[in-house]
């Protein structure tokens, strides 16, 4: 990582004989952002919507957004849906199962604040964000494609503003929030 610290500019000559310079570090974040493999967890009809999104009409392939069936292949998650206090434990393992680092992006009402559903069942989380770190929140019941879309390009300017060295931190510092420690209790069961 020091190494990474200490060059300063990476450059490539062009045909009409000018140079172009840039960090390194800008040089690596454009490449994760465009690069950036999903890995779908659709639990309800948010995630009609998700796969619509990745279908051929709108097409998350030209973003360079891969679908991966794996999470050690994958470096985002898509949660989407109603999300209950036995599947909490789930999406923990396959969170801490992905590539580090790791994205989150919430889709949906019910899997950012429980939706409608929270108030009439005793087995709903209320958000996901007491279980696992979310990066970008994508509101609607459900929500449309084209903002599952804009979520996934503010996913990416995020990626490429980040500093190498504070991507690769601990994730346990990102993860012991106090929503999430008062949320303790759903996994300890």
């Amino acid at each position: 990582m020091g190494v990474i610290a200490k060059l300063p500019v990476y450059w490539e000559k062009l045909p009409g004989g000018g140079l172009v310079t840039t960090s390194l570090e800008a040089l690596f974040n454009y490449s994760r952002a465009s690069s950036v493999w999903y890995m779908i967890f659709g639990l309800a009809c948010c995630a009609i919507e998700m796969m619509a999104a990745g279908a051929s009409r709108y097409d998350f392939d030209r973003y360079g957004m891969i679908f991966r069936a794996t999470p050690r292949q994958s470096d985002m998650m898509f949660i989407s849906g109603t999300i209950t206090l036995k599947m909490a434990k789930r999406i923990r393992r396959l969170w801490e199962q992905l590539a580090e680092p790791r994205y989150i992006v919430a889709m949906g009402s019910c899997a950012i604040s429980g939706g409608g559903f929270y108030y009439d069942a005793y087995s709903v989380l209320k958000g996901i964000d007491k279980v696992i770190p979310v990066d970008v929140y994508v509101p609607g019941c459900p929500p449309r494609p084209e903002a599952l879309m804009y979520a996934c390009l503010m996913l990416q300017e995020k990626i490429k503003k980040e500093k190498l060295k504070d991507v690769f931190r601990s994730y346990k510092e990102k993860d012991e929030t106090p929503a999430r420690l008062a949320g303790g209790w759903i996994l300890e069961k």
